[in-house]
């Protein structure tokens, strides 16, 4: 529903609830229509949209949590569950990894958490500013206060408060037809570096960022003790990742770098299950559109060749089949590899 429709139907909802509440009292004195009571109750939904059904969390380490999510893009029918929430169980407090992407989405995770320790969240990191891992916020403020700490690089914490913040929030009611209504931006509100190291409780936290890789502001939160990185969108397991904000070659140094300075690591993706090998096996699959491409560039072949070359390729024909969004995607990420390859070669 465009949003110009959808906001006077929200504001005539209210009026009516507003009118239901006046007329409490004869209301009570009564007893409630069954109508009524029906009406309110879809008014409350409309307004606030529905809850996510609960999933159990996952260990992937002796402190590590990961809350998965098995579709790779928002719809009506997950309700925007469409990437992971991790989190850190510390010895004074519960760290997020990303907080989904919407309230109902991170009211969930609160939930789950709960099941797993009695602790309270402590922290949340946002790896970078696409929608989808960081408009859970909105949960956690609410339940744990306006100040719990939100960790991001300063790119993020800029493009949040941005318009694109609110625009991603706008995106994401239209996709899931208007089941995250009621999650407000809240942007993070402390400044991470590259190379930072924080402490919570038992453990400790690096905070990794090599560049341009998946968009100019990837944040990767290394957890020391249990050899465990959180790598944010850089690679998934399972999904083609959106380039739109990206490089392919920033990619690459992205992935050398990280590994040198973090070691062998489980890498655990926004997107998919994570694994020791995901940076391999993501990357040889990203190689195969890009090599093509850049080849493609260099012999003087249009975009169309490249293309054709990338479909053949068979790191790329390997994923083809299983891969969420690879149809509809892979011309475009051709597209912007072969741009890039162009700006590259020449």
């Amino acid at each position: 529903m465009p949003q110009a429709q959808f906001r006077p139907m929200v504001q005539a909802t209210l009026r009516r609830r507003s009118f239901l509440g006046a007329s409490a009292i004869g209301l009570g004195a009564i007893g409630m229509w069954p109508e009524l009571q029906t009406f309110a109750a879809d008014a409350k939904d409309f307004v606030m949209g529905p809850p996510v059904k609960d999933i159990p969390p996952i260990q992937v380490s002796k402190h590590v949590w990961m809350i998965f999510a098995p579709d790779g893009f928002p719809t009506q029918e997950n309700r925007g569950m469409m990437s992971n929430v991790s989190f850190v169980v510390t010895a004074a407090g519960v760290v997020i990894l990303d907080s989904g992407s919407s309230l109902q989405i991170g009211q969930m995770a609160i939930r789950m958490i709960k099941k797993v320790t009695p602790l309270p969240v402590i922290a949340v990191f946002n790896s970078h500013f696409h929608g989808d891992h960081w408009l859970g916020n909105h949960a956690f403020v609410e339940e744990y206060g306006i100040q719990l700490p939100i960790y991001a690089l300063a790119k993020t914490i800029e493009t949040i408060k941005g318009m694109e913040g609110n625009t991603w929030r706008i995106l994401m009611e239209r996709w899931t037809n208007q089941s995250t209504v009621g999650t407000k931006t809240v942007a993070p509100n402390r400044v991470v570096t590259h190379g930072q190291k924080l402490k919570f409780g038992d453990l400790d936290f690096v905070m990794h960022h090599y560049g341009r890789a998946h968009t100019d502001a990837d944040l990767s939160v290394q957890v020391v003790q249990d050899r465990v990185t959180s790598v944010g969108d850089i690679a998934m397991a399972n999904r083609i990742a959106n380039i739109d904000d990206g490089s392919y070659l920033g990619t690459f140094k992205y992935y050398k770098a990280l590994t040198e300075s973090a070691g062998e690591q489980i890498w655990l993706p926004g997107h998919g299950q994570p694994a020791k090998d995901l940076l391999q096996t993501y990357g040889e699959f990203m190689a195969g559109i890009w090599e093509p491409c850049l080849q493609a560039v260099k012999d003087a072949k249009s975009e169309a060749e490249a293309k054709a070359m990338v479909l053949k390729d068979p790191r790329v024909q390997k994923r083809a089949k299983n891969m969420q969004g690879f149809d509809g995607n892979i011309g475009k990420y051709v597209s912007l590899a072969y741009l890039e390859a162009e700006k590259e070669a020449f």
